[in-house]
């Protein structure tokens, strides 16, 4: 059946249809998402009772499609050797696509990453201090600790340097907190 909307122009309606394929879409995404919500829940116990290869196993494909909470836990997983080889370098990088995402521990931990320059070719204080920062916005009671330990280390240009930084990416990663 062909319609015209206000502007006189053709297009086609769904007529019946349109509310039974809304519906149809509202599902698929409501339970396209539990399932991944389930197995990180499920991973995060059996991490608590030392089955970090099967946890691992349940959190690899949640962070591979770019679950934060996944990719924070697979961080942590590479950070401490849970399961996996332990890798500075790997275990930077899970945290990094968590972080860019706001995810506040992983933030803290990337911080730590920059701080002691470990998986890294050398500590970046500046950096270190901008995620601590930005973790402590989004929430991580610990991050305020550790930026005031960062900060001791720091000269007055790193620490402006830092604040720039700060800025720019505050405005992405945490657009609406003062």
């Amino acid at each position: 059946m062909l319609h015209f909307n206000d502007k006189n122009q053709p297009y086609r309606c769904l007529g019946g249809l349109r509310p039974i394929l809304l519906s149809m879409v509202i599902a698929s995404v409501t339970l396209c998402g539990t399932p991944a919500m389930a197995d990180i829940e499920h991973a995060r116990e059996l991490m608590e009772q030392s089955q970090f290869v099967e946890a691992h196993k349940l959190l690899l494909p949640a962070a591979q499609a770019g679950n934060a909470d996944a990719e924070e836990l697979i961080g942590v997983m590479y950070a401490l050797g849970l399961g996996v080889e332990k890798d500075d370098r790997r275990a930077f990088e899970w945290y990094l696509r968590a972080s860019l995402k706001g995810h506040p521990g992983a933030q803290s931990g990337i911080g730590w990453y920059y701080e002691t320059g470990r998986g890294l070719t050398a500590p970046d204080l500046v950096r270190g201090y901008m995620w601590y920062v930005l973790s402590a916005i989004g929430g991580d009671p610990d991050a305020a600790v550790s930026q005031e330990e960062i900060v001791k280390k720091m000269s007055a240009e790193q620490i402006a340097e830092a604040k720039t930084l700060i800025a720019d990416y505050r405005s992405h990663l945490y657009p609406f907190v003062k």
